[in-house]
């Protein structure tokens, strides 16, 4: 199954901009082809593909990082861990971001609880007078 760059980008959720641009930074792990009269022809291949570099793109993984494992992936078996020693490391900067968003998350709790106590005080007093 043949996909135009428009359906491509309607099913990543990608601009075709970032779809070139993708392309051009050798972040798919396959090719493009071009069919006739020049116009780029993806698989649902290029697709699942793109979508996990979407995943590890709004995970904080840098594109060279990106392009670098793709890379990896291109020149087939053989290098097995060196993909496993790329994707362990971004797992534990992710594991260290959710670990200080937690923190976030605990501060703004506290902050609306804080919040909400003050508020429903002066509802409470309020409604006595």
């Amino acid at each position: 199954m043949s996909l135009s760059i428009g359906q491509v980008a309607e099913r990543t959720g990608l601009s075709v901009h970032a779809l070139r641009f993708y392309e051009k930074e050798g972040i798919l792990a396959n090719e493009v082809h071009r069919g006739p009269g020049g116009r780029r022809v993806y698989t649902q291949q290029d697709v699942d593909w793109l979508r996990m570099c979407i995943m590890l793109r709004m995970s904080g993984m840098p594109v060279p990082e990106i392009r670098r494992y793709t890379e990896l992936v291109r020149q087939g078996d053989g290098n097995e861990l060196q993909r496993l020693e790329i994707l362990k490391e971004h797992q534990e900067r992710v594991r260290q971001q959710m670990a200080q968003l937690q923190e976030c998350m605990d501060l703004i709790t506290y902050k609306v609880g804080i919040y909400e106590d003050y508020v429903n005080s002066i509802a409470t007093r309020a409604v006595g007078q």
